[in-house]
């Protein structure tokens, strides 16, 4: 868990008496013991990111394999999966929702005017509708089809899709550093759906894209979020 100072908020009540009211520290969820063993990859990092970018204190609370399914889980996401994001009353699930929420709620993400945030909140969309699927289903079926007979005739067509949508994308970020003007929350999500496919041939075909990855990764924010999620694998706290 990384710890943030935040300020707190002044509230005035109706006698006149000034009161402190501190914010809530939102909980996520992560994974006990990460598939990806600390590389970053589980979803809860992109809310980590997102929460660091903002300078909003979070807490984790780690789930097993086995109580993500138990009905506790579920009454906070009704599929069984990571991360969770509570705060208060609140209770939200999907990263993607999440870390618009963040971002709506927090400066920092997203663009003051109206149009580059518009187009900002497109981009978040675009990563996780039009990127990512292709990506996760290659990522699948490297994991739990390649003893299949027709994974060598499958292999190919879903790289190719891949191979389209990182065409579109390097064409459309060209020379550029973010999508955008300026970072916002679509870069954020589109960094951490192409790390997915960070050291393949697939996307070092790209070098823009893959220096826009390492970009994302530089930032201080990023650092941060993965040292948090990488301590939970190796039982050291965070250096940072």
């Amino acid at each position: 868990m990384r710890k943030i100072a935040y300020p707190a908020l002044n509230e005035t009540s109706s006698k006149g008496e000034i009161t402190i009211t501190l914010p809530m520290t939102p909980t996520i969820t992560a994974f006990k013991s990460s598939p990806d063993g600390g590389k970053g990859l589980a979803r809860d990092m992109r809310v980590r990111w997102a929460l660091e970018e903002v300078g909003q204190a979070y807490e984790v609370r780690l789930v097993s394999f086995g109580a993500m399914k138990e009905p506790a889980h579920r009454a906070l996401h009704p599929f069984g999966q990571i991360p969770t994001y509570e705060e208060g009353d609140l209770a939200l699930f999907e990263s993607g929702a999440i870390v618009f929420h963040i971002a709506e709620r927090h400066a920092g993400l997203l663009p003051d005017d109206a149009n580059a945030r518009a187009r900002a909140i497109t981009w978040m969309f675009a990563a996780l509708n039009t990127v990512e699927p292709p990506i996760a289903d290659r990522g699948i079926a490297m994991l739990l089809e390649h003893d299949k007979t027709w994974y060598g005739e499958r292999l190919p067509i879903l790289e190719d899709r891949v191979r389209v949508r990182l065409g579109e994308l390097s064409n459309r970020l060209g020379n550029a550093d973010w999508l955008e003007d300026a970072f916002s929350a679509g870069d954020l999500l589109m960094v951490t759906v192409l790390r997915r496919l960070k050291g393949s041939v697939l996307l070092e075909k790209y070098p823009n894209l893959s220096a826009y990855v390492v970009r994302g990764e530089s930032r201080p924010a990023f650092k941060r979020a993965f040292d948090a999620q990488l301590a939970v694998f190796t039982g050291k706290p965070p250096t940072g």
